[in-house]
């Protein structure tokens, strides 16, 4: 097996082998090292690439043979969802408390040991939202934060990294106005990683690396919603696009 290319710290933003190195990884492991950067980071989405690692691991870098996308008109909306939607129990918000939903998807969960969002993970997406290229949807239940995701947003994509929910359908909930309110801002494309059930069960599959890579090329380069991230007050009225 191929071994993944070491970037030096000191490296610049661009220095990403070829996707093709990570073919003989299942996972696709790519390279190890290098800093996050806001540039480097941003390389990384734009090529197909994202930082995953643990605490007691250096930065490691992935692209997935198999990469799990979205395309916003094939959401799956259930009818008991759609029911509980309707019951307006809950507020949606957009970038109104980017870290504190950065820090709620990175605490402990029933089956995983531990969390890839490390302390240095937090600071460079903090700092990412800074720049405006990382943003947070909030799901609320009164006065408390119960539910929400976190991603970066380039050209037409957004890439999801994470979401968490500590109320029943609290994620999908937001994950769904989120969806309907990309769709009317044009966006063409959810990247969500790797493979999981509950997005499965939302409308997500995976494609082949070289196909993900395709759509890159095009979308990225397209211009991206150019106005301050809000929730258009009809949708969340109506509960459905």
């Amino acid at each position: 097996m191929r071994r993944p290319y070491w970037i030096p710290y000191n490296a610049g933003p661009y220095d990403f082998p070829a996707l093709e190195q990570a073919l003989d990884h299942p996972d696709g492991l790519l390279a190890i090292g290098g800093d996050l950067s806001p540039s480097r980071i941003m390389v990384a989405y734009r090529r197909g690439i994202f930082p995953w690692y643990s605490d007691d691991q250096p930065i490691l870098w992935w692209s997935p043979s198999q990469r799990m996308i979205m395309f916003p008109e094939d959401l799956k909306v259930s009818r008991s969802l759609r029911k509980t939607i309707k019951k307006h129990e809950f507020t949606l918000t957009m970038d109104q408390c980017f870290r504190q939903v950065v820090t709620e998807c990175a605490g402990p969960r029933r089956e995983e040991d531990g969390t890839w969002i490390t302390s240095d993970v937090l600071e460079a997406y903090c700092q990412l939202h800074y720049y405006d290229f990382a943003h947070s949807i909030e799901c609320w239940f009164g006065d408390q934060l119960v539910g929400g995701l976190y991603g970066v947003c380039l050209g037409k994509v957004f890439f999801g990294e994470s979401m968490f929910s500590h109320m029943t359908d609290a994620s999908k909930i937001a994950y769904s106005h989120f969806v309907w309110q990309l769709k009317r801002w044009g966006y063409e494309l959810i990247d969500c990683q790797v493979h999981t059930r509950h997005l499965e069960s939302l409308g997500a599959y995976t494609i082949p690396r070289a196909e993900y890579r395709k759509l890159l090329d095009r979308l990225c380069e397209m211009k991206g919603y150019a106005g301050p991230w809000r929730f258009d007050t009809d949708l969340l009225e109506r509960g459905e696009p």
